[in-house]
């Protein structure tokens, strides 16, 4: 009771707030590579304190001295998560509009285009912006500022294009970029037989919050690559449901 009458309402923020920080953290690397890095954090840890209680003391200065240099070690070791969680800093859901039409005649323009080059066994890649900007993959890649249309798709993609090769960026209803080079995931985890397309999608997933679409070239397999997770063999159906979910109001609130 002596401690309950010595709590002050600061002390009740104060622990609200650090259970928010924490709980925000703990799903921006949950399923990630930064996951079992914080895993090797929390057995570092343990055997800092075994080596003190039990005078080992070479281990014990090796660890300490790691512990001087931890803040850098995190900024190296968490470069993809931090800034994936300064992007959300500040975001609101209380503010949020509407999904306008265009946007969602947008997103169905995409939906028809990717299945369009599923069933021609086209190979693409598209990159479509939600909060975390995409301006440094559009630089290196050639500017289109286009309508989001099926045809332009389809065009962009087709073989004799010569920015074929590369992923094309979407912001809101516009095609800002075609051609893009796209970071590559360097996780252990992925089955070697994806190609490229899909470990660039993946890539580009880790580090920002966008959704990219792949269509395979071999199989015609249609994938989405979200938060660093693959999904697979989508339909029409299915990845216009996911899109509409991803990108309306009440998706985004769910």
């Amino acid at each position: 009771m002596e401690i309950l009458r010595q709590l002050r309402w600061q002390d009740l923020v104060d622990v609200i707030l650090m259970t928010v920080i924490v709980y925000r953290l703990l799903l921006i690397i949950k399923g990630t590579k930064a996951a079992h890095m914080l895993m090797g954090l929390g057995v570092l840890l343990v055997a800092s304190l075994l080596s003190g209680y039990f005078e080992i003391y070479t281990v014990d200065w090796l660890i300490q001295s790691f512990w001087a240099q931890i803040v850098i070690a995190i900024i190296i070791l968490f470069q993809p998560e931090i800034r994936r969680a300064l992007a959300q800093m500040g975001e609101t859901q209380l503010f949020r509009t509407l999904t306008s039409a265009e946007e969602l005649k947008s997103l169905e323009e995409i939906v028809r285009a990717t299945i369009a080059l599923a069933n021609r066994k086209i190979g693409a890649i598209v990159a479509i912006e939600r909060d975390t900007s995409l301006k440094d993959f559009v630089e290196i890649g050639t500017p289109l500022d286009a309508k989001v249309s099926k045809e332009v798709l389809l065009s962009v993609f087709h073989p004799t294009s010569p920015i074929h090769d590369g992923a094309v960026v979407i912001k809101g209803n516009r095609i800002v970029a075609a051609g893009c080079f796209l970071p590559i995931t360097m996780s252990p985890d992925i089955s070697r037989a994806l190609g490229t397309r899909h470990r660039a999608a993946l890539g580009l997933s880790e580090e920002t919050d966008a959704v990219v679409l792949i269509v395979s070239e071999e199989t015609g397999i249609v994938s989405m690559a979200i938060n660093g997770k693959l999904e697979t063999h989508l339909d029409m159906g299915t990845l216009r449901e996911m899109l509409t979910d991803l990108f309306t109001s009440k998706g985004k609130k769910g």
